[in-house]
């Protein structure tokens, strides 16, 4: 692809915090009433206003610094006859660096996610990313957490195929995305599988998420079928953990973050960042960043004798 070059907005996000799980909350009340399908009526909407899915924004294409071999991949879903997975592959300019699976949180897409993704290419990184169906140009649906995870073990497959060495492969996942990862990375091993674990902006349960929110928030948690628990897996990973969280989250408390911490095996490597946002840490202290995933580097396996090639 041609490189695009263009100046990021910084989007604002509506209906994040409390207000989403307000809204969540007030569904439980609403499934009372006899008329609007009961249970199955609030699983589909809880997980639509908890999760939310988000299209393609408009001239999306020309917000992404597209570099000359990126790719953006339409593929089958591997689980969903009739529908549509959407990937890029966006190589390093060196040929052995190792490769990252991007797993992103709710209502950002890929294109949203571009300015994180371009960072992490910075410090050193192929990239593999992912939007889930629900998202992006991939098949408009309203996910649960089984086609979430789904379609992040697709994706884990490409990945496989376009890194051959191990140990230079890694698992990212921000937000939402940080329990996906967690959940790969609890059924793969070190060495065998993959090198490496990166969570930014995670949490130990989704549920306590909701309940960081305030009342409404507990209600919410108390209602919703979402677990996305990362603290009941996070003790079956093997692989080096880096986990990056912001004192100044707003989404994502960080003592949330610090309570997977504390779940983990020994040996994480935590990295705080005075005044981070939930979002935006390659922004907020991008020399921290950059750090935090050369150190991560440091910790994989060395790159083969030949250089990797990317297939087609």
């Amino acid at each position: 692809m041609d490189a695009i070059v263009t100046n990021w907005p910084r989007p604002r996000i509506p209906g994040s915090g409390m207000a989403w799980w307000r809204r969540v909350a007030l569904l439980a009340l609403l499934a009372l009433l006899p008329d609007l399908g009961g249970c199955a009526w609030l699983d589909t909407k809880q997980r639509q206003l908890a999760l939310r899915p988000s299209p393609t924004p408009a001239n999306a294409q020309a917000s992404v610094h597209w570099q000359p071999n990126d790719q953006q991949l339409l593929v089958p879903s591997a689980t969903a006859p009739g529908q549509q997975l959407a990937l890029w592959w966006m190589p390093h300019a060196d040929a052995t660096a190792p490769t990252l699976l991007y797993l992103h949180g709710t209502l950002r897409t890929l294109y949203g996610n571009a300015p994180k993704i371009d960072a992490l290419r910075a410090a050193g990184f192929s990239v593999l990313a992912v939007d889930y169906r629900g998202w992006g140009d991939s098949t408009a649906i309203v996910p649960s957490e089984a086609t979430i995870v789904a379609d992040a073990w697709q994706a884990w497959a490409e990945l496989v195929r376009r890194q051959p060495q191990p140990g230079r492969r890694v698992l990212f996942g921000h937000s939402m995305g940080s329990a996906v990862a967690v959940t790969l990375a609890s059924q793969l091993h070190r060495g065998q599988d993959y090198g490496a674990l990166a969570l930014e902006s995670a949490f130990n349960r989704l549920p306590d998420v909701a309940a960081a929110a305030g009342f409404w928030g507990r209600v919410g948690a108390s209602i919703t079928t979402l677990q996305f628990d990362s603290a009941a897996k996070i003790g079956r990973v093997d692989a080096p953990l880096w986990m990056l969280h912001g004192d100044a989250d707003t989404t994502v408390p960080i003592q949330l973050g610090r309570r997977l911490r504390s779940a983990a095996p020994q040996g994480v490597h935590w990295v705080e960042f005075a005044g981070g946002s939930h979002s935006r840490l390659h922004d907020d202290d991008p020399v921290r960043y950059l750090q935090a995933f050369r150190d991560l580097q440091d910790a994989l396996d060395p790159p083969a004798t030949m250089p990797k090639t990317s297939p087609p």
